[in-house]
């Protein structure tokens, strides 16, 4: 580094997770090992998100920011050799979005130091990124509390002259959900024809949309649950349950380039037969006492955190789908289920570690599994990355979860992709007649 030892930025107690409307401070730490001329020493604190309709491109198509300040740590001088050190204070502003790393753009935060050196001579730049987590209160979504519900039906073909039908009903416990918690799904299967159905698939699906010039769908499936399928003639139930692993918050408020949508498809793969039901992943989760008290005694609806876990595929308990399924008259059968990707190889469930998941309001870890230097800073999800979810506790530095999900493998679509998953106002819509028309009655 030539005259330079050391030129490093260093954020105060060493966070780097903050909050829109937070100060972010710190210092530039300069060692010169000779005397160093300057025109002067300035810090920048900026804000920005890029997109691009190339993958992993850096050369974005469009690009917003959300706040560039510049202050000057020093007007013109000379560093006298040694060590110096120049402090520097920023406010994030409220509407910042939270951090957010994909393979068709970014939202990045950083502070850069630059000494700005004479003419002829060599200007020196340092800088190091923090992370932005906007708060996502799940309970100030407009009737989170409520089932997600859809229906639809299905004529098909088989042994050229024959004809059948196939009706099916999904519908999750409620429609947000924090990291950690349980996704609580019943799927009714009525099958008139003579013919078996294919498997029973129900995938947690994470949508991204870049909106280039022409707008980038990146789609991924998170999780899925794979059921047997139903014999001929047959009316069978399947309920299954889905953890929420670490993922970045639905919407990313703020942000007008990238949006975040999630939904579970759940499907036939002959007849090829599709429902889909859009919820929403936050940060706060829904408070259900006020409008919908649980049972006596509930299936768990956010993971326990004793070392054994919870098992993803045992069955939720059934009045709380009972009356939101709607189903009428009795079930003939049950489907069982054949693979579950949050299961592995040893056919254990898996256990996470408590500082992978969401701040979660009620919900105290035993003292054991806290920092003991950790009595008031709440659980973050910090995700840098649309599949590769990166958390800290605290003042920690962010590093990958050790989270032991097995994920299956990224499904992506660009360019000419298919047309993509409903958002969530448009699958309550009123023109959506097969989501609003079949909810059961209360």
């Amino acid at each position: 580094m030539g005259k330079l030892k050391e030129f490093d930025i260093t954020f105060t107690n060493n966070k780097v997770v903050y909050s829109p409307g937070e100060s972010i401070s710190g210092s530039v730490k300069i060692t010169t090992g000779t005397s160093l001329q300057y025109k002067a020493i300035k810090v920048n604190c900026l804000g920005s998100c890029g997109v691009s309709n190339k993958m992993n491109d850096m050369s974005w198509t469009l690009e917003e920011q959300y706040f560039s300040s510049t202050l000057s740590a020093a007007d013109k001088g000379t560093l006298a050799a040694g060590e110096h050190s120049f402090p520097f204070q920023f406010l994030i502003p409220v509407a910042a979005p939270t951090s957010f790393e994909g393979p068709f753009g970014k939202i990045v935060y950083r502070v850069r130091a630059v000494i700005d050196t004479p003419r002829f001579s060599k200007d020196y730049k340092a800088q190091r990124p923090f992370y932005l987590l906007n708060l996502l209160n799940l309970n100030q979504v407009p009737n989170i509390e409520q089932p997600s519900y859809a229906v639809t039906t299905k004529r098909f073909s088989y042994l050229l002259v024959k004809t059948g039908t196939l009706m099916m009903k999904a519908c999750s416990d409620q429609r947000g959900y924090t990291p950690g918690q349980i996704i609580r799904l019943a799927t009714e299967i009525h099958n008139k024809s003579g013919k078996d159905t294919g498997c029973v698939l129900a995938s947690l699906i994470q949508k991204v949309t870049y909106k280039t010039k022409r707008a980038v769908f990146d789609l991924r499936t998170i999780a899925e649950v794979e059921g047997a399928g139903v014999k001929a003639g047959k009316h069978a139930e399947w309920r299954e349950q889905i953890i929420v692993p670490p993922l970045p918050q639905s919407g990313l408020a703020g942000c007008s380039l990238i949006e975040i949508d999630y939904f579970i498809q759940v499907s036939l793969k002959s007849p090829e037969t599709v429902v889909t039901l859009p919820i929403y992943i936050g940060n706060i989760a829904v408070n259900l006492i006020p409008s919908r008290p649980m049972p006596s005694t509930p299936a768990p609806t956010t993971i326990s955190p004793n070392p054994e876990g919870v098992t993803p595929s045992a069955p939720p308990a059934e009045e709380d789908l009972e009356e939101v399924l709607g189903a009428g008259g009795s079930v003939s059968e049950e489907i069982p289920t054949k693979s579950h990707s949050q299961q592995d190889q040893s056919g254990q469930p898996p256990t996470m570690s408590a500082s992978a998941f969401s701040y979660t309001p009620g919900v105290d870890f035993p003292p054991s599994q806290r920092r003991a230097n950790d009595t008031s800073t709440p659980l973050f999800c910090v995700s840098t990355g649309a599949t590769i979810p990166f958390f800290t506790e605290g003042n920690a530095t962010p590093v990958p979860t050790s989270c032991p999900l097995i994920l299956p493998p990224e499904y992506s679509t660009w360019d000419f992709t298919h047309e993509p998953p409903p958002t969530y106002e448009e699958s309550c819509s009123s023109n959506n007649s097969s989501f609003n028309n079949s909810r059961p009655q209360e």
